[in-house]
């Protein structure tokens, strides 16, 4: 259930207000970066009051960081999905996976870029967000190791390297929009991971 800055529960119409600021700001940290999006800006694209916005958030670090912990979230949902997949398995197998992660990435593609580039400069906020970039590359790269033929001595860098991929991939196809068929790109990505894996069984 959705609450409001206060923790009271919000009905329909309160929730989709709220909702509404949570779209607008992540477009604007997209477009702006977080230093350069301001509360008028986000106020001015709902078209709600300053006093509206602060029913709601105590500060655009409170969405930012609700942002961040949605897609902290969705990444580990989606890493996780390689303990439901068959070992060995197919180029089938991956490639629904790596279609899961492309739909991630639809939902927190943005937040993600946007906040490569722009981000509160405190030490805090980059101890936290590193923390939990590692642990994300950490796990899909122990996912992976797994599953190698020669395990590899650096499941963060293997993690590391396939989300690089798998979101520079998601970017062309669908940020960029580039002439690319997607289902191409998916099953490409799919093929390389596939090839991390070594020679299966004879």
């Amino acid at each position: 259930m959705r609450t409001s800055k206060g923790g009271e529960a919000l009905g329909h119409r309160a929730a989709r207000t709220r909702q509404t600021i949570i779209d607008a700001a992540r477009k604007l940290f997209l477009e702006r970066g977080y230093a350069g999006t301001r509360i008028s800006n986000i106020t001015d694209a709902c078209q709600i009051s300053r006093a509206g916005f602060y029913t709601y958030f105590q500060d655009k670090r409170e969405i930012f960081n609700l942002l961040g912990a949605n897609a902290y979230r969705d990444s580990m949902r989606v890493v996780n999905l390689w303990d439901s997949i068959p070992d060995p398995c197919t180029l089938d197998d991956v490639v629904a996976w790596v279609r899961s992660y492309f739909e991630h990435m639809d939902e927190h593609g943005a937040f993600i870029f946007s906040s490569g580039q722009s981000a509160p400069q405190d030490e805090e906020f980059r101890r936290t967000s590193e923390r939990l970039q590692m642990r994300v590359a950490w796990l899909l790269g122990m996912s992976l190791r797994r599953r190698q033929h020669n395990p590899t001595d650096a499941p963060e860098a293997l993690g590391l390297t396939t989300q690089a991929m798998l979101e520079r991939s998601w970017f062309y196809a669908r940020g960029q929009r580039l002439p690319v068929d997607d289902e191409d790109m998916i099953r490409t990505v799919a093929e390389v991971i596939m090839s991390t894996f070594g020679p299966g069984p004879p």
